[in-house]
């Protein structure tokens, strides 16, 4: 972890969430630096405001980008990017789809996840993929119908 991520990190922290990711993305001509956080209890609105509030003055010593940028804090959502190992730790036991590199997506319950390895309990059984044929994961929710 780079040192703003570590400084953005231990604010995070003070307000008894974790850091899940941070991303900079251009959306209709501009610059977002987004910052997910998390917490087994769950992120509402006002705590994300107060973490964007108490992360802003540290931005403005080390800014993220070159150039006027917006900061949103947020949740990363029922439906999120599995990125790191941390992400999938973390998605253990959750449903989740995995895009394999050859563009098929697999589907099923996360078991165990490393740097090598993913295994998930798919319709078909306890099914291994190897870490460098993954392209993409994220978790996905089953809305009731």
């Amino acid at each position: 972890m780079d040192e703003l991520s570590e400084k953005i990190s231990k604010i995070v922290k003070l307000h008894g969430a974790e850091l899940y990711d941070i991303e900079t993305l251009k959306e209709n001509g501009h610059t977002i630096f987004r910052v997910y956080v998390t917490d087994r209890d769950g992120i509402d609105l006002d705590r994300c405001a107060d973490i964007s509030r108490d992360i802003s003055p540290l931005l403005d010593v080390y800014p993220p980008v070159v150039g006027h940028y917006n900061l949103e804090v947020s949740s990363p959502g029922i439906e999120r990017k599995l990125k790191k190992i941390e992400h999938f730790k973390l998605a253990m036991g959750e449903n989740i789809q995995i895009k394999l590199r050859d563009k098929t997506k697999v589907e099923g319950i996360l078991l165990d996840a490393d740097r090598e390895r993913v295994v998930l309990k798919t319709r078909y059984g306890i099914e291994e993929y190897s870490s460098s044929d993954i392209d993409s994961a994220k978790t996905i929710f089953e809305w009731d119908t």
